[in-house]
């Protein structure tokens, strides 16, 4: 049990030395290179114009850097590769400490570094104006289609490789989905990746996402899914350290780059803690990811209400954040009140995932 605990622990404490040790190193990169958008957004998803974002954020749109997530892939993959290496080279006690596994981690790890590389590139074409996008980065529609190209080949793996074919619900347990299991797989990747548009205030998605990794790292480690706990605790120590400059006045964004890797990892560490662990990672996902979920519907009921009720809209502007921000709440009152109910619904998320029914 100790063993255990220090093995969940200590990554996560080195990842974010790891990345605090980094960021001034890309801080000053993303700063010299002018990594951030040439120009402003001024196109909605529908093709009408966007006033009210500009009013709220267009100056830090093309004088704040891009790509800040690249502080969290790279700690994440630092810290993985270290406890790598020491295990090999010295075994013994760091042999223990290696949470890099063919059954818990290759899969997550794999996803994550993917998510991060298609985010990338999106957001280099976005920072130099570039690709098929009307303000420069890929299309909505490929990186959708990347992110279910993905996410369909996981799912062969799950279905045909682990023979996992169903998920848990709490008080009424497994519900057999057979093959179904494959689309409902990509359906969910698809919709958490949609709620990464949170990352639109400083701290804000930072903020949100370290509450939830921590609460799925608690619920892997009590279904003794010890070397997942661990991996989720090292990208809770690495968004941490990205946090601490990304608070007001936030240093950089973290940007596709980021927002993807995380948001896809979220969804197959979800179903990872669900059957396969023996827990319910995928039905309390809605309750833990709670405001990745309110910003994704958010954004549908805006879309759906402009394009059928004659262009009215439901929220003064969406996402929801930024609805807030409309009324008149300070950025950093948005941002406190999302961490606030991001913590509470990973506390009642990691209480229904582990009652014994």
């Amino acid at each position: 049990m100790e063993i255990n605990l220090i093995k969940v622990i200590l990554p996560s404490i080195s990842a974010f030395i790891v990345g605090m040790f980094i960021t001034p190193i890309i801080t000053k990169y993303l700063y010299r290179y002018k990594m951030w958008k040439k120009k402003a957004k001024t196109v909605a998803i529908l093709g009408g114009g966007t006033p009210i974002f500009n009013k709220l954020h267009a100056d830090g749109e093309v004088s704040t850097p891009r790509m800040g997530g690249i502080v969290i892939w790279t700690s994440v993959f630092i810290t993985t590769i270290i406890f790598w290496i020491l295990g090999i080279v010295w075994g013994g006690i760091f042999l223990k400490l290696d949470f890099l596994s063919r059954d818990q981690t290759w899969i997550p790890l794999f996803i994550f570094m993917f998510g991060a590389f298609v985010g990338l590139i999106d957001d280099i074409l976005e920072i130099n104006g570039t690709g098929d996008n009307y303000a420069g980065g890929l299309s909505l529609k490929k990186r959708l289609f990347l992110v279910s190209i993905i996410s369909l080949l996981i799912s062969f793996w799950f279905y045909f490789k682990l023979d996992i074919y169903s998920i848990n619900i709490p008080f009424i347990g497994e519900l057999f989905l057979g093959f179904y299991f494959i689309p409902i797989f990509v359906l969910i990747v698809l919709f958490i990746y949609s709620g990464g548009i949170i990352d639109g205030i400083d701290g804000l998605a930072g903020g949100v996402f370290a509450s939830i990794f921590f609460a799925y790292a608690g619920i892997a480690y009590f279904q003794n899914q010890i070397n997942l706990a661990a991996f989720c605790t090292v990208i809770v120590g690495s968004i941490l350290a990205f946090l601490w400059f990304n608070i007001p006045p936030a240093r950089f964004y973290m940007s596709e780059t980021g927002s993807m890797a995380l948001t896809i990892t979220l969804a197959i560490v979800a179903f990872m803690t669900d059957s396969m662990g023996g827990g319910r990672g995928i039905m309390v996902l809605p309750i833990i990811a709670f405001p990745l979920f309110l910003t994704s519907v958010s954004v549908i009921i805006q879309v759906f209400s402009k394009k059928f009720r004659n262009g009215k809209k439901i929220f003064i502007v969406a996402p929801l954040h930024h609805h807030f921000e409309a009324l008149g709440w300070p950025a950093y009152k948005v941002t406190m009140r999302y961490w606030v109910i991001s913590v509470v619904c990973a506390i009642f998320g990691v209480i229904l995932a582990l009652i014994k029914v």
